[in-house]
């Protein structure tokens, strides 16, 4: 089983999180707020990704260091996990609607980190969540992943279910990027030899 433990404490958060790249989509997320729980849930349901989410942040202040550690959390635990990639797709892409939004997302686990962010989210916040943190979230993420990721929206109005619809897309997509070609297994997707 690809799985991988981090735990990340800093003077803003203390985050323990466990992933498991082979799992069933179990989630058990406690992250102290509500909309960034549902996303991390969804988020593990639509990948089979397995997810323990543990943090305790500054929420009193607002919720940009919840969000962007637990990017970064979990994005070292996707680049533990995948561990050398060998044998492994390392590309996956996804065209997901969402009721009336369409988010397209395409993942490259090349060993180099890039967002390239295009959701026009149009309220500030989704409840009490800022929804500019949604991309802080990603950007956490890739640079710690060490992947190349695109998220696109072709249409939607809902910031709900657009942030919504991001959060599926990147999961299928990553999904399908750190699937095992049997017949591959011992190569390293790369004319390089390594990423």
């Amino acid at each position: 089983m690809r799985q991988a433990h981090v735990v990340r404490n800093t003077a803003e958060t203390a985050i323990d999180l466990t992933l498991c790249l082979d799992g069933r989509g179990t989630a058990a997320i406690s992250t102290g707020c509500g909309f960034l729980d549902h996303m991390l849930t969804l988020f593990a349901k639509h990948g089979r990704f397995d997810l323990s989410v543990a943090c305790q942040g500054d929420t009193q202040v607002d919720f940009h260091h919840t969000a962007e550690d637990i990017g970064i959390a979990l994005g070292q635990a996707f680049a533990k996990a995948v561990g050398d990639k060998r044998g492994i797709v390392r590309y996956g892409s996804m065209m997901l609607p969402m009721d009336e939004s369409l988010i397209l997302s395409a993942v490259d686990l090349s060993g180099r980190c890039g967002l390239y962010y295009e959701l026009d989210i149009p309220t500030e916040k989704v409840g009490t969540f800022d929804t500019e943190l949604v991309e802080e979230f990603w950007w956490g993420f890739v640079r710690q992943a060490a992947c190349t990721l695109h998220i696109r929206q072709l249409a939607g109005t809902n910031a709900h279910h657009i942030i919504e619809g991001a959060y599926k897309s990147v999961a299928r997509s990553l999904r399908a990027a750190v699937t095992v070609e049997a017949a591959f297994a011992d190569e390293i997707p790369s004319t390089k030899g390594v990423l």
